[in-house]
């Protein structure tokens, strides 16, 4: 059961990111590679043999078009939290799938169904990642396997440190090492975890700014409350001085559900 505060939380993030929809696109670079990366190591998994596949947070669809064009026959499901990113995934007559509004951390399916269940830069909103990840493996068929990508934590670690020199703390969550999410991931037969580094484009406080509204990854951690003007601009200006750039710390898994 989630509590009146994470449901608002839960609404506050479907809310910002429906409204970047339109201009997502524009502003999301990592997005589009880590994409890529899953659909890669979902091809590589099991290039063959699928026939239902699941998409947890699809945004506008970047990964949702790459696996259409991978399992062109396959059955494909489609969830997002904001029913606004959703409308753009469907929008264009590029996919033909199932579009349901869901939150991926509490899906509405039951027992052993999907072959495949992808997800790129969602998981970090979840309030319980080892209880999302082990319900949505429950959810895999004999060989199927759950395969994502998420923040870990070296992400914004200039910014995050610019906070740090003015004596505040980083809206920015507080995202699992790599060493934790396989820990998470260890209790599982079949299953592995590594990391990637992807710097930001861009340079300065302001672009950095841009990307995170553009995207509309700007609702703060829990517990933790957006900064007043005087104090974003000292950070600002911390982070410029220590030269303005940054960088996502991608963490990817993959779990396979042995057969029997």
């Amino acid at each position: 059961m989630i509590d009146g505060s994470r449901q608002w939380r839960k609404q506050r993030i479907s809310d910002a990111f429906g409204a970047a929809a339109a201009r997502y696109e524009d502003h999301a670079g990592p997005q589009r590679l880590a994409a890529g990366l899953v659909a890669d190591l979902a091809q590589r998994q099991k290039p063959h043999g699928v026939e239902r596949i699941l998409e947890i947070g699809c945004g506008t669809g970047f990964l949702t078009r790459d696996v259409q064009a991978r399992w062109p026959g396959a059955e494909l499901v489609v969830t997002d939290l904001s029913p606004g990113m959703l409308a753009k995934a469907a929008s264009g007559g590029l996919v033909a799938g199932r579009f349901l509004t869901m939150d991926g951390e509490a899906p509405i399916f039951e027992g052993p169904w999907f072959d495949l269940i992808l997800s790129s830069l969602t998981f970090q909103w979840f309030d319980d990642l080892p209880g999302a990840i082990a319900r949505l493996a429950g959810l895999l068929r004999p060989g199927g396997s759950l395969i994502f990508s998420t923040m870990g934590q070296g992400s914004f670690a200039q910014w995050r440190a610019a906070h740090a020199a003015c004596g505040v703390t980083s809206g920015v969550p507080d995202y699992p090492t790599l060493a934790a999410l396989r820990a998470m991931l260890a209790g599982y037969d079949d299953a592995f975890a590594f990391d990637e580094t992807v710097a930001l484009d861009g340079v300065g406080a302001r672009a950095l700014l841009a990307h995170l509204k553009g995207i509309g990854a700007v609702v703060p951690g829990e517990g933790r409350q957006p900064l007043d003007v005087g104090t974003l601009r000292r950070v600002m200006a911390a982070y410029d001085a220590g030269g303005g750039c940054d960088s996502y710390a991608l963490l990817l898994g993959r779990i396979t559900r042995t057969k029997f």
